[in-house]
């Protein structure tokens, strides 16, 4: 018997390569509203905690709240009718998934991508194998907080101990260790692999192939 029935994934930088569209719809809102255009290297930098913080981030540290929170709504109604112009899966990212549901294993995703785009992707993208998805919402908190990963764990019918959770970034590994489950950090995504390992992930993969490996070496 296999040690692990379920993986969860991340979404942006972990199954999909969204940071051509991230780019572009964030310049497009600094632009209209009069800001200093960012770079491809610092938006890569600043994904991975949500809307929020990527427009936090984009913005001038000395921004009003009240400016931040316009330019976040000004953000994601850009960024949902531009999310799929240039975002598809990495390279082998979808021969894993078929093969995990092949061999029976619940797939979940847990985004801090917001939750109506989330679930939007997955059906856009992963139709059919994805069996529950989560982003960031107001009943739940996001991502390092652990309870968007137990509610899909719920969704699926999860043990913690049979569920691998997979992320390219600190904020996903530490959402692992918060919620008790193991974790793979991916090193093709935003984040570089000496902080995955800094951070203390369980394994470190390069390549997507590489999860089914140690999947089916976990016995």
């Amino acid at each position: 018997m296999m040690k692990y029935d379920t993986v969860l994934f991340d979404l942006d930088g972990t199954l999909l390569n969204t940071l051509d569209d991230l780019y572009e719809s964030v310049n497009a809102i600094m632009k209209q509203e009069g800001y200093a255009l960012r770079t491809m290297e610092e938006i890569r930098g600043f994904i991975g905690d949500g809307a929020k913080m990527l427009i936090t981030r984009s913005l001038p540290e000395s921004s009003p709240e009240e400016e931040v929170s316009r330019c976040i709504e000004l953000f994601r109604s850009h960024y949902v009718t531009n999310m799929n112009n240039s975002t598809s899966p990495y390279e082998g990212i979808m021969e894993l998934l078929k093969e995990l549901k092949k061999q029976d294993f619940k797939i979940g995703v847990v985004s801090n991508k917001p939750d109506e785009a989330t679930r939007e992707m997955c059906r856009m993208f992963f139709d059919g194998i994805v069996d529950a998805a989560t982003g960031d919402n107001h009943e739940r908190k996001k991502k390092p907080a652990p309870d968007n990963v137990f509610e899909v764990m719920r969704q699926l019918g999860a043990l913690p101990e049979k569920t691998l959770y997979v992320g390219d970034s600190d904020t996903d590994i530490i959402t692992a260790r918060n919620a008790g489950l193991k974790s793979v950090g991916v090193t093709w995504g935003f984040r570089a692999k000496e902080l995955l390992i800094a951070e203390g992930a369980d394994y470190i993969v390069d390549q997507p192939g590489q999860i089914l490996a140690l999947l089916m070496k976990s016995v």
